[in-house]
């Protein structure tokens, strides 16, 4: 398609029908009701299947039946409807099964409030349900990366048969920007041989599963599932760098807040302060080689939340210099001049 002024809550479900994606099973919540509701019409139009199903819990069992049995399938919500998911997307992990998974996320704790936040991502990155599992957390900063990350969604989920995350905040939901959607496989996917499709008499029948009333073999499994989240670290992990290669002072943030933070860089860089940033595109994997060789003198870690991304800067740059945080939560977006002024507090005498 040519590109076309949308929505955000449309472009990424336009984007999931363009990738594939047949079964939708959602709940309504602020902020990404668009989705279920152009799911509804355009589904059909597909020839797809929606429903909105009568809880949160429920939907994403629906993703697990339908994906379970070779379907691309697709849930989206918000934050606390996100949470209600978790059982379910352990689940999934645990059984191997590929869903898309679209978080437009809100402020919390509890309901919370309906403005932007990214106050979910210790609960997408470090595993929200019960066990040892990882999910990949693709986070767009703007329309054309949303759509095209939801479509790289589908590939990842299929190839690596996991369920797959696109972390996008209220702003990205809610805002309108030119939007080109065409899909690109990023993988050939092979034929599903091990979904529950039906027998039809030629083959023994398949089982999915995550419950292993032996110990060993759980171990076994567990051992399996490890391996393939280092293939995923090793594979996926990726960042955009922006003015880092001589940075004093480096920014990380992603989605929506690091546009605000690119511009602060710009400002900076106008009064040749040597400020930079570092803009994670997966959460998890955590892009961490990109913290390896910079020369820098301080990471400031800026967030729509507490500091949940705090403790993987630390990580990634082995605590070998400072980092700070700044942030607002509960949907109050840090500005421009907010930021600004943050920076020079912490920096001292660094720039």
């Amino acid at each position: 398609m040519a590109k076309k002024l949308m929505k955000g809550n449309e472009a990424m479900a336009t984007a999931a029908i363009e990738a594939g994606c047949r079964c939708f099973f959602g709940y309504p919540i602020t902020p990404q009701n668009e989705i279920p509701e152009f799911m509804s019409k355009a589904m059909f139009e597909s020839g797809g299947y929606f429903v909105q199903a009568e809880s949160e819990l429920a939907a994403i069992n629906m993703v697990y039946g339908a994906g379970g049995a070779g379907a691309r399938a697709m849930t989206s919500s918000s934050s606390p409807g996100v949470a209600l998911k978790q059982e379910g997307i352990s689940y999934l992990a645990g059984a191997e099964i590929p869903a898309v998974i679209l978080n437009v996320m809100r402020g919390g704790p509890g309901l919370g409030g309906i403005q932007p936040s990214q106050s979910d991502y210790n609960m997408m990155t470090k595993g929200g349900g019960d066990g040892d599992y990882n999910c990949p957390v693709l986070a767009p900063s703007n329309l054309q990366e949303a759509s095209d990350m939801v479509m790289e969604a589908f590939d990842l989920a299929d190839y690596y048969r996991t369920p797959v995350y696109v972390a996008a905040d209220g702003f990205i939901g809610q805002m309108m920007e030119p939007v080109e959607i065409i899909y690109k496989p990023k993988y050939e996917i092979k034929e599903k041989i091990w979904a529950t499709n039906g027998t039809r008499g030629k083959r023994e029948k398949n089982i999915i599963n995550s419950l292993y009333l032996d110990a060993e073999l759980l171990y076994k499994h567990n051992l399996h599932l490890q391996e393939k989240y280092k293939e995923i670290k090793e594979k996926e992990a990726r960042a955009e760098k922006y003015f880092t290669e001589d940075a004093d002072i480096i920014l990380v943030s992603y989605g929506t807040m690091s546009r605000v933070c690119r511009s602060v860089v710009d400002a900076f860089r106008k009064e040749n302060k040597k400020v930079g940033m570092i803009r994670p595109m997966t959460l998890w994997p955590f892009p961490e080689k990109e913290f390896k060789n910079n020369n820098c003198k301080m990471y400031i870690s800026v967030e729509m939340s507490m500091g949940q991304m705090v403790d993987d800067v630390k990580l990634a740059c082995e605590c070998k210099v400072p980092v700070k945080f700044f942030g607002k939560a509960g949907g109050v977006v840090p500005t421009s001049h907010e930021i600004t002024d943050a920076i020079k507090e912490f920096a001292g005498g660094i720039l």
